[in-house]
């Protein structure tokens, strides 16, 4: 929305209150034409709004037309701040209204640590604003292709970013659902991992693009199973040896499958390394304490508890209170305390939504299901001798 953020406010100034609505909706309306209707109407009117807000609080502080004309640059800040400062804060208030309207959105889970770089952002784009409608006094037309068009290529590089980033998201989604076939109980399990460290991390104060990664390590801390012989997984009763070790070598079967994934960064530490305990009793590597990676650390709280309130083929779901007690019980031995500690504030937080009641198969559909859940601490897989 930058082009059109900064277009509303050059007709703030350039066309006053009304122009300013017509522009921003116009704008808006004009921009991303796969978007469903009814979201590029409620853009269209959010701007429009906005628009209209920030030029009658342009004119109130004594902004006119004739300021730019007159080239009283100095005389045009005030007005124009006060504009500005007018119309980033209630479009965000919009945005959020509509998605807590929504049910997509609580309150208590609006972003704070996001919104200083967010007006930091629009802060940007509202200087672009007001040198269009300076430089439109001056040099006319030709200031749109002087401002706007490094604008528009920055758009379209911030365009094929997103478009990047759905080809990164189908990527893992794709993964993820070949993990989860081994499985019919655990459908949906690397989506609320990924969701839950996303929680942690966010509590924790991990900043956007760490919490990008640690989603996908979340989405993808099971993949190794794909190298891990279905027998083995669908086993009933204890394992041998041999087969305890090719589960517990899944952690590093899955660093080999997604090696190859450039974008994946700090994510291939926390899908290696979510086994590991606190005291050093983990696998693959036996890491304690702080030897273990910050996102394995995470993951490992996310992923026990999400196992912890999943139905199984050989339990039923914990609540959500048994299972904050068991990472409790955990914490300092199994997992890091200050991951059950931040885990623990956000559920009280925001609340957690586990999974529905899972229905047995029916009789003629074919599934996978795994005898035991290696992610589950109250049910640990057992060892016995081969004979």
């Amino acid at each position: 929305m930058s082009v059109s953020f900064s277009a509303a406010l050059a007709a703030v100034v350039l066309v006053g209150s009304v122009g300013a609505a017509l522009v921003g909706a116009t704008a808006v309306l004009s921009v991303r034409p796969g978007l469903p209707p009814h979201k590029r109407l409620f853009n269209g009117a959010q701007f429009a709004i906005c628009g209209y807000a920030a030029g009658w609080v342009f004119e109130s502080l004594g902004g006119h037309r004739t300021i730019v004309s007159d080239h009283r640059f100095a005389d045009l800040l005030g007005p124009f701040t006060g504009a500005a400062a007018v119309f980033v804060p209630l479009n965000f208030v919009l945005f959020a209204v509509m998605l807590s309207l929504a049910g997509q959105l609580r309150t208590e889970e609006v972003p704070l640590r996001g919104l200083a770089q967010f007006f930091i952002s629009y802060l940007g784009y509202a200087t672009f604003g007001l040198l269009i409608a300076g430089l439109w006094a001056t040099v006319q037309s030709i200031s749109a292709v002087l401002v706007l068009l490094p604008l528009f290529i920055a758009r379209w590089a911030f365009g094929q970013y997103l478009a990047q980033q759905r080809s990164y998201d189908a990527t893992i989604a794709a993964l993820c659902q070949a993990v989860e076939t081994k499985d019919y109980y655990t459908r949906g399990h690397c989506t609320r991992v990924s969701a839950a460290s996303t929680m942690i991390a966010q509590e924790i104060g991990m900043g956007p693009e760490r919490m990008r990664a640690i989603g996908y390590a979340g989405m993808l801390h099971d993949v190794g199973k794909l190298g891990v012989p279905t027998k083995v997984l669908q086993k009933e009763g204890g394992l041998t040896e041999e087969e305890l070790a090719a589960i517990q070598l899944h952690p590093m079967r899955g660093l080999e499958i997604v090696r190859g994934i450039d974008f994946l960064d700090e994510a291939f530490a926390g899908i290696m390394h979510h086994h590991e305990r606190q005291d050093g009793r983990g696998y693959p590597m036996g890491l304690a304490g702080d030897e273990i990676p910050e996102f394995a650390r995470v993951i490992a709280v996310a992923d026990a508890f999400d196992s912890m309130t999943s139905d199984r083929a050989y339990r039923k779901a914990k609540s959500i209170e048994e299972a904050v007690a068991e990472l409790r019980k955990g914490a300092g031995t199994q997992f890091d305390p200050d991951m059950v500690g931040a885990f623990i504030r956000a559920v009280d937080r925001r609340g957690w939504d586990p999974p529905g009641k899972v229905a047995a198969p029916k009789a003629d559909e074919v599934v996978e299901t795994v005898a035991k859940d290696h992610d589950d601490p109250t049910s640990p897989i057992e060892v016995v001798s081969e004979r």
